[in-house]
């Protein structure tokens, strides 16, 4: 049986790493949808004398089963009031029942919170966590991205059993909860990007770095999920159910990731020599100089994929944050309809991203497109292309099928960002692609609570299609903008402040992605008496024969 190679299963690993790491992100989204409170004119008895059940139309509480005796005349609010407390009375909850028993006051029926409070708890995630952005990529280029990484989604994933409590408990009080959550796990981002530099070729950057859309597929997959939770339980489920599958997680990461080739203990030689020699001299494996404050803060390359990537979250967080919230209110889905309908456009933006990237890989290795055009290209349709679907949306979004297509189409387009911005941040600086991906992500991540913000504002008191599509508006206009600007002012080459060194030119990966090929096919013998050597040889000799076999394939090319 083929040997699994160690890039395989990191690529799995970090994928699954960001599905947490957005299932953290997204779950008050739709959870949200059912601790609002029912309000008496939103429930509807109908005038039968059988049994028929609670028609709630507008909050999907999960009520449908309580069958009642109503006839034509018990439509009174007294009567409405009721029949909400006794279906909230019927769902069990431990943290009530605690509550109870320590004789808490707490909102029994649901949360009374207007669409300023929930625009405000939607954006409280995002309110701080741009501030770990830049420390995230420094502490991972310090301390390796498999610590860092992992806790932040750990720390992240251990709120999550916390949040329940904390919402019955007091509005503030979860407010903060999320503020904090949000805050820890600003680090996870910038902190892979040092990972990905010392273990992937550039010309496998691109494929790579579509893991990072494990994040599509974590809202994909968790909006349905949670929309069902709720509608079979409550809620609350939908915290436990994502503390378990963080923590899985994280105990798999702690013993199948490690920072580098070479401190990987299973990882096999051709793997790691072939590994090392496609970096070349770009990646540093001493410990890190200074890191070149100025030279950055003043690196046009790196402005432009910070206002790529301002455009591009706005957008996709538009969408994924209010998706729900949009869907039931303006053309009235149920629980399980609205899980679905705002976790399909991720899975395919996880889907384009994965076809799109091998597609950009492909261009680099034969050459078709310079490594700048190529980042330009997957730019122009994940914001460009992108911008002008959600200017659809803005102008037919009244039609419910519309809707859902183009809201799928704009998201799917969003794919391209792995083979654009988050790709051109390593080829820009591998030593320092986690501080390049910090700046980006504390700047170009603030749209993630500006936007709810102006959303709350534009819809507060007017669930409107015209208000909708002044939402809409403005994502197209933030993210055409954001496209143009980086086609025309940016590049992806190596930078001279990455040390002054040089990466191994296309065609030396190309050859030694042929010497790759065909390691495995020499014989058992001589491949084990050719690693047993190289184990035993000091570290320092290793990395000078590696430098040396660096410089004879550049010779060569």
């Amino acid at each position: 049986m083929a040997e699994v190679e160690a890039r395989t299963v990191l690529w799995y690993m970090t994928f699954i790493g960001f599905i947490v790491n957005y299932m953290l992100r997204i779950n008050l989204n739709i959870t949200i949808v059912d601790m609002i409170a029912i309000k008496p004119e939103n429930v509807s008895l109908q005038p039968l004398n059988i049994s028929t059940p609670l028609n709630v139309t507008s909050i999907p509480l999960n009520v449908t089963s309580l069958p009642l005796n109503v006839t034509s005349n018990a439509t009174t609010t007294t009567t409405t009031l009721s029949l909400i407390e006794t279906a909230y009375a019927e769902r069990y909850s431990w943290e009530r029942q605690f509550l109870d028993w320590a004789n808490i006051e707490y909102e029994r029926y649901g949360f009374h919170w207007d669409e300023g409070k929930q625009s405000n708890l939607l954006g409280s995630f995002f309110w701080v966590h741009w501030l770990l952005q830049l420390p995230g990529g420094v502490l991972a280029r310090k301390y390796g991205t498999k610590l860092v990484f992992g806790l932040s989604n750990g720390i992240g994933v251990f709120c999550c059993f916390l949040i329940p409590i904390f919402a019955y408990w007091s509005y503030t009080a979860l407010i903060c909860l999320r503020v904090f959550q949000g805050f820890v796990t600003g680090m996870a981002w910038p902190s892979m990007h040092v990972m990905t530099a010392k273990w992937i070729p550039p010309n496998e950057r691109s494929k790579f770095v579509s893991a990072y859309l494990g994040s599509s597929v974590g809202v994909a997959l968790f909006y349905p999920i949670f929309g069902y939770i709720i509608a079979w339980s409550s809620w609350e489920w939908v915290y436990y159910i994502c503390g378990v599958f963080g923590m899985l997680w994280f105990v798999a990461w702690q013993f199948l990731v490690f920072d580098s080739p070479a401190q990987h203990p299973r990882i096999a030689q051709s793997e790691r020599r072939y590994i090392e020699k496609s970096l070349g001299a770009s990646v540093q494996n001493s410990t890190p100089g200074p890191t070149p404050w100025k030279q950055i803060a003043c690196s046009r390359p790196v402005w432009m994929n910070v206002v790529a990537q301002w455009g591009g979250i706005w957008g996709l967080f538009t969408l994924m944050t209010h998706g729900p919230t949009y869907f039931r209110l303006i053309h009235h889905w149920n629980i399980r309809a609205t899980g679905f309908l705002s976790g399909l456009p991720h899975l395919m933006r996880m889907l384009f991203a994965y076809v799109f990237s091998v597609f950009a890989d492909y261009l680099l290795r034969t050459d078709r497109l310079s490594r700048t055009n190529v980042r330009k290209l997957a730019t122009a349709i994940c914001c460009g292309v992108k911008g002008f679907v959600v200017l659809a949306l803005a102008y037919f979004g009244y039609n419910a099928t519309a809707a859902i297509v183009l809201v799928a189409t704009a998201t799917m387009f969003h794919g391209a960002v792995s083979s654009g911005p988050l790709a051109s941040m390593v080829d820009l600086s591998p030593n320092y692609a986690g501080i390049v991906l910090g700046v980006s992500g504390m700047i170009g991540g603030m749209p993630g609570f500006i936007s709810p913000y102006i959303v709350g504002i534009l819809t507060k008191g007017n669930q409107t299609i015209e208000a909708w599509k002044n939402v809409f508006m403005l994502t197209a206009a933030m993210l055409i903008g954001s496209g143009v600007l980086y086609v025309f002012f940016s590049e992806s080459t190596l930078q001279p402040w990455n040390s002054g060194s040089h990466s191994l030119p296309d065609a030396g990966l190309k050859e030694l992605q042929l010497l790759e090929e065909k390691l495995p096919l020499q014989s058992d013998g001589k491949e084990k008496e050719e690693e047993l050597e190289l184990e035993q040889k000091p570290e320092e000799q290793r990395e000078k024969e590696t430098e040396v076999d660096t410089a004879e394939v550049k010779r060569q090319n």
